[in-house]
């Protein structure tokens, strides 16, 4: 797998710097335990091994979370397998993960299913625990700079425009060398949180042009589709006039649109993206401790970015096995923490919890048994 391939790298590269030992991932994110730290920092007690699988835009802060994780606890593996948020989902309700990163919130549905992780009576909560900006990539050959409202994002992405020298494109960037050629829209194959969080965007502020509602399979029969956030990345990348949504950070190597929010055309910037999410409330309706947050995307503060996606960290409230609760509790914390954030804005390019969002995470994970 391609995301995995790359995790493999990036934590080679992080327990290089980081730790003293060697932390490998296998293709699944697997990780061994590192030889002993120099560090006077008391050895944790923590035993035991962790499975989670899921959002393949967590993949990277992943790798930097585990690599953190266990340079603490080092008598503890974590996995992870960047298959997709909705696999993700999918695994942790059959009981085959022990948590999942989503790019979606649960749906109601799904935290109605009884998960066999999860002590009777007892359900799954929703962790905020990655901000990260959505770009429009692109690759187009001398197009250096693109501006893009979202009733042309739309028309792009439902096919609707299929040029790149069509007038609505060519009249938001003046000046700019636009090839009369086909557009090579790349999108998701698999059931995706980013997806999700595209179209709500779009449904939200072009419904008349995106007339889908937000859903995490891609809705319209157009363009090439990909697996995955590496998977769309190698797709833009070997496609001339190409274009694509995908979180920022897989999006190295691609040129980036920028994003017109109310009169002024933004760049993408993770500082907006966390913002936007700040000022967003809590999900209605939701368990106790679950923090669902219902983004705004009509956010246009200035240098806001309301194509952002909400990463979470899916877990049961109560374990039916106490001692898994206690391991995943314990990872939870160091990914929401400060020095977890700050390792995946590193790795990842995301942005760290408010600090108001920050401290209702951790309230809601000191609540895990």
């Amino acid at each position: 797998m391609n995301v995995n391939r790359r995790i493999v790298t990036r934590a080679s590269s992080i327990a290089a710097i980081a730790i003293a030992g060697t932390i490998l991932l296998s293709s699944c994110a697997a990780n061994e335990t590192p030889s002993a730290s120099t560090s006077s920092a008391p050895v944790s007690k923590l035993t035991g091994t962790l499975n989670g699988i899921g959002s393949s835009a967590q993949g990277a802060a992943e790798t930097a979370w585990i690599a953190g994780f266990q340079q603490a606890n080092p008598n503890v593996t974590v996995n992870y397998d960047p298959q997709g948020s909705g696999a993700g989902r999918t695994n942790f309700i059959s009981g085959a993960a022990d948590f999942a990163g989503s790019d979606a919130a649960m749906k109601d549905t799904e935290l109605a299913t009884a998960s066999p992780l999860c002590k009777t009576g007892t359900k799954a909560i929703d962790l905020p625990v990655y901000i990260s900006p959505i770009a429009i990539a692109y690759n187009v050959s001398g197009l250096t700079t693109l501006k893009l409202d979202a009733a042309t994002i739309a028309g792009i992405f439902k096919g609707a425009i299929t040029k790149w020298s069509d007038p609505a494109i060519a009249s938001q960037n003046s000046g700019a060398t636009l090839p009369d050629a086909a557009i090579t829209v790349v999108h998701r194959s698999d059931d995706s949180g980013t997806t999700q969080n595209f179209t709500d965007y779009l449904s939200t502020n072009a419904p008349t042009v995106w007339d889908k509602p937000a859903a995490q399979t891609y809705p319209y029969a157009v363009g090439d589709a990909a697996k995955g956030t590496s998977g769309v990345a190698d797709a833009v990348k070997g496609a001339a006039n190409s274009i694509a949504y995908i979180d920022e950070s897989g999006a190295t190597g691609l040129s980036i649109a920028q994003l017109k929010v109310g009169s002024a055309y933004v760049k993408i910037n993770a500082a907006g993206a966390a913002d936007v999410v700040a000022k967003s409330p809590v999900a209605t309706g939701r368990g106790t401790n679950d923090l669902a947050i219902a983004i705004d995307r009509k956010n246009t503060d200035k240098n806001a970015w309301p194509m952002v996606l909400v990463s979470y960290m899916i877990v049961c409230n109560t374990y039916a096995d106490a001692t898994k609760g206690e391991l995943v509790k314990a990872y939870a914390s160091y990914v929401a923490s400060s020095e977890g954030q700050s390792a995946a804005a590193t790795q990842a390019g995301s942005s760290p919890l408010s600090a108001a969002l920050a401290t209702k995470v951790a309230a809601a994970i000191a609540t895990i048994k």
